[in-house]
């Protein structure tokens, strides 16, 4: 099991970043001595809330990360609001042994962050596209996400969102994308690519798909296929692509040869990687 001890020893060079999966779309970020902690989902709570007679939903493995052990993270940040994203009781755990993380996350998520008893003055809203800076060195920006479809409040505040982070500046800089949950639409591409024409280094794209009766009869929300994920990568120009949203749960699963297969069919040049629960990568600018 991953540990916060494991965590804290990392030795990073000063362009490092460090990056552990947390599980379905989870993962931990370590640059220059802030942690960051996206869609952490470290409990039991959908298989124990969301189950039914029609649909069971049962963890394939443990939660690799005791969130009770989460009293250093700087930052926790939830793409949208489903359980398995903003997990109620990993956001409880982190609140009570953390007293100076920020919460971020689209207004929708910052409702419900409210509504989990985190503090109104530790909660960042963030409207689309817009950014805040964590420290000097990193940068976080909402890119409003399609889970299947755009969903826009009343102000015109889309209820998902996914996270382009950049640590550092310069040609050292490292640029992560991460999509929460989602599927292409018009205008992803160019807000990924930027003013400068460039998307980001890693891409983490949910790549379970969707279908008509995953929707009708279960009511799952799907997100990209593999073949959307891997085109997307390509417009982009991104160094790696990290396919997730597919190992914890039966149900909503894919079985990770199929990316690989279509992955060397269609751009066999990409670089990936596919992780083991609570698996470390350290990323540097070549």
């Amino acid at each position: 099991m991953l540990t916060k001890e494991s965590i804290q020893k990392t030795a990073l060079a000063e362009h490092q970043l460090a990056m552990w999966y947390l599980g379905q779309v989870g993962f931990l970020f370590l640059y220059r001595g802030k942690t960051i902690l996206i869609d952490g989902y470290l409990s039991d709570y959908v298989d124990r809330n969301c189950s039914n007679a029609l649909l069971s939903w049962v963890r394939r493995y443990p939660v690799p990360l005791d969130p009770c052990s989460l009293d250093f993270v700087d930052a926790v940040l939830c793409s949208h609001a489903h359980e398995d994203h903003t997990d109620p009781d990993t956001i409880k755990a982190i609140l009570s042994v953390n007293d100076h993380a920020c919460f971020i996350g689209t207004h929708a998520v910052a409702d419900r962050f409210l509504s989990l008893g985190v503090p109104g003055h530790r909660i960042a809203a963030l409207d689309n596209d817009a950014s805040i800076r964590l420290s000097d060195d990193i940068v976080i920006k909402n890119v409003p996400s399609a889970h299947e479809e755009l969903h826009p409040d009343k102000s015109g505040q889309y209820e998902e969102g996914g996270f382009l982070l950049t640590f550092g500046a310069g040609s050292d800089a490292i640029s992560v994308y991460h999509a929460g949950d989602g599927c292409p639409w018009d205008g992803l591409e160019s807000r990924l690519r930027g003013q400068g024409g460039r998307g980001p280094d890693i891409a983490i794209l949910p790549v379970n798909g969707r279908d008509y009766y995953r929707r009708h009869d279960k009511n799952i929300i799907g997100n990209f296929d593999c073949v959307e994920a891997i085109t997307l990568a390509q417009h982009i120009g991104a160094d790696y692509i990290f396919p997730v949203h597919i190992d914890l749960y039966d149900v909503n699963a894919l079985n990770p040869a199929i990316f690989v297969d279509i992955l060397e069919k269609q751009n066999p040049k990409q670089n990936y990687h596919i992780f083991r629960p609570g698996e470390r990568m350290i990323y540097a600018k070549e």
